[in-house]
């Protein structure tokens, strides 16, 4: 053989890609396990999630779905950022597309009942995580009272930027208006879930138009008479 010829040399992985490789692999499985738990928690609650239900339903062992987030409390809340992140990519982030004002509101709205027609079926991480944590304060009930405070912040600002825009009545109570749409998507849970009324999703979007007739701007509002 040539000495000058260059021969094949077999490839050698470095120790940083093996590792970078590990660390994709795992949290590939990671968020597995989440979808897996997210599942579970909107059809039985944040409280139903244990290591061996989840074990048994990505049929992995419970010592692996442990490793990955080492207390049933991290498992939890990972399960709400989770939720939580998938809400705002079909509920807050499209909508950010349309101009300020009314419309970018209605497309909240209407993100919103979207996401609530389906959830009436499979369940709200956010409502059944009311009702499981009001009273039990904590790292889980702090996760998840922050995610509804954020929502509704982000809310709140797209109303004030609709009364700015002139698209509201000067006086109008932003907070209220907020207020009111938000308790609208909690009346449509407990009507349509709950109680299985039927209609109750157009009376949701009839009250919805109710709110903007009362606060928009081209409604004159009559002065309180005096008793």
């Amino acid at each position: 053989m040539n000495p000058l010829t260059p021969t094949a040399t077999p490839e050698r992985t470095s120790p940083r890609s093996n590792s970078a490789r590990a660390l994709q692999k795992g949290q590939q499985t990671k968020q597995v396990i989440i979808d897996a738990a997210l599942g579970l928690a909107e059809q039985i609650g944040l409280e139903g999630l244990s290591i061996g239900a989840l074990a048994e339903v990505t049929r992995m062992s419970k010592s692996g779905v442990f490793a990955h987030f080492g207390s049933r409390e991290e498992l939890q809340i990972s399960v709400i950022r989770e939720y939580y992140q998938r809400f705002s990519h079909e509920v807050f982030f499209p909508a950010m597309n349309l101009p300020r004002g009314l419309p970018r509101v209605r497309a909240l709205f209407a993100n919103w009942m979207k996401r609530v027609a389906v959830e009436i079926q499979s369940g709200c991480v956010f409502i059944s995580g009311a009702v499981e944590f009001d009273d039990r304060p904590g790292p889980v009930r702090d996760a998840l009272a922050s995610s509804v405070q954020t929502w509704l912040a982000a809310l709140h600002r797209a109303v004030a930027l609709a009364k700015q825009e002139g698209h509201l009545v000067p006086d109008a109570d932003e907070a209220q208006v907020v207020f009111e749409i938000h308790g609208l998507i909690l009346s449509l849970h407990y009507e349509a879930r709950f109680l299985k009324h039927p209609g109750a999703i157009e009376r949701a979007h009839t009250g919805f138009e109710n709110i903007l007739l009362r606060y928009g701007k081209t409604v004159k509002h009559s002065p309180i008479p005096s008793i």
